[in-house]
């Protein structure tokens, strides 16, 4: 199998004229939603699921099987199916480094250090824990 090649940056031959209007539309939802986080008081509560949402299709590319209505459901205490268990977990892993990357990002810049403790936070108790978390 060979690696993936991704095509030259940037792509030739793109009809800027035909985007622009498909900017326009994206920059005003943007302000939209930009809009209605400033009016909530804990816009936390409307990120929660798009967060774990995020997670679920990201786990999927390490070929987790989890549903988002599963992960849910383990949220809300219910019991996990024992043979998903091991994949809700990594979910949930991915999740929690997530949330606590973005809080970290708030008040200190990307650094090798915090990509290392995302690592570990990600491989806490899930497949691979045994593979040196933490460390690169």
């Amino acid at each position: 199998m060979n690696p993936y090649s991704p095509d030259p940056l940037p792509p030739e031959n793109i009809d800027y004229g035909a985007l622009v209007g498909l900017v326009g539309r994206a920059n005003a939802a943007l302000a939209r939603y930009d809009g209605l986080l400033q009016g909530i008081v804990n816009p936390g509560l409307l990120l929660s699921p798009l967060t774990t949402q995020e997670a679920v299709l990201s786990s999927r590319i390490e070929g987790t099987q989890a549903t988002l209505d599963e992960v849910l459901e383990h949220e809300a205490g219910q019991p996990m199916p024992p043979e998903k268990a091991q994949d809700i977990r990594e979910i949930a892993n991915y999740r929690a480094a997530l949330i606590r990357a973005s809080e970290e990002l708030q008040h200190r810049p990307l650094s090798l250090s915090l990509v290392k403790q995302m690592h570990s936070l990600l491989m806490d108790s899930v497949r691979g824990a045994d593979k040196e978390p933490g460390r690169l």
